[in-house]
């Protein structure tokens, strides 16, 4: 391949425009910097800027059929060759504190063995550990290991949010246990941010499958060996996110289980309260009838001696409930 000129990627608004020194470094990129395999670039864009988005459209370095996909056309996880080079679609955790972490942050990729252009709208903060690591020294000497270590960092945020949904379902099991319902619709939006994650890393477990098993020429064995580990490591998570989803169902179950055993309990005391005072009811509603005859009417005791009357039948009333285990 030919050298790349460093005013070729002259970007105005670009995030960050770097260069890999071959060392673990990273220097900014130069007009008159000359970029090889041995140091890449690193050109990182927001394509809704405008300067961006022009030079997406007009630059002769990416082919013409990746220039949608760059500029936000595609949004599931993929990996598709493109002559000399690859393009890639990824999915990263938001992290962003005032968004849901589960509204994943797509971000595009183009590269080959001297350049990498990613392009993203909203920030991807799993870049900023390879950026540490680049600044300090520690990062990535070429173009297989910067992508190694992106889906690395990517993945490391996808498990630590994945751990954070598990011990909300440990929360919520041991408030269950207690009897404690969660509020009304709390178990459904951890259920949606897991299948949201499932639908989105089980086909980015699979771009990691693919990119161990493709023979990149710039992917040495052991980045591959690398990113089958990445791999390996996200479908663990995938079986987590499973196993979270069966349990999700099975606390949604108990959950309306609780609810309706609250509920017949509720229903089984009022009838209860209600057979106790059914007989006082028609005994009240009897006498008090404006009606002549009344039995004790004219007698001073009468009414003291209808009390008594009354709460002895609603003992007797008791007594044969308690009697018959209906209390």
């Amino acid at each position: 391949m030919d050298v790349i000129k460093g005013a070729e990627l002259n970007v105005p608004d670009a995030v960050f425009a770097l260069q890999l020194d071959g060392k673990g470094g990273v220097t900014p990129i130069e007009d008159d910097a000359l970029i090889d395999q041995a140091h890449p670039c690193w050109l990182h864009l927001n394509y809704t800027q405008s300067a961006s988005a022009e030079w997406l459209a007009k630059t002769p370095l990416i082919p013409d059929s990746v220039r949608d996909a760059l500029a936000g056309d595609s949004t599931r996880p993929r990996v598709n060759r493109m002559g000399e080079g690859t393009l890639l679609t990824l999915r990263c955790i938001n992290g962003s504190t005032d968004e849901r972490p589960d509204q994943l942050v797509a971000m595009r990729l183009y590269m080959d063995e001297r350049m990498i252009i990613s392009t993203r709208q909203r920030q991807v903060l799993a870049l900023d550990d390879v950026i540490a690591d680049l600044n300090a020294g520690t990062g990535p000497l070429d173009c297989g290991g910067w992508l190694v270590d992106v889906c690395d960092a990517l993945t490391d945020h996808a498990s630590e949010f994945i751990e954070s949904l598990h011990d909300k379902i440990i929360d919520l099991e041991d408030n269950l246990m207690d009897q404690q319902i969660p509020p009304r619709g709390y178990l459904a939006l951890i259920r949606k941010q897991l299948i949201v994650m499932r639908r989105y890393m089980a086909p980015q477990r699979d771009v990691y499958a693919r990119l161990a098993s493709e023979r990149l020429s710039w992917m040495s064995d052991d980045q591959r060996r690398r990113m089958q580990d990445i791999a390996d490591r996200l479908g663990r998570g995938l079986d987590e996110i499973d196993a979270c989803i069966s349990r999700t169902a099975i606390m949604s179950d108990e959950i309306t289980q609780v609810m309706q055993e609250s509920l017949t309990r509720r229903t089984y005391t009022m009838s209860l309260m209600a057979m106790v005072f059914l007989p006082t009811t028609f005994l009240t509603g009897l006498f008090g009838v404006n009606l002549g005859g009344i039995p004790g009417g004219g007698w001073n005791f009468g009414f003291s001696l209808f009390c008594i009357m009354l709460v002895v039948l609603i003992g007797g009333v008791i007594w044969w409930l308690h009697r018959s285990k209906w209390l």
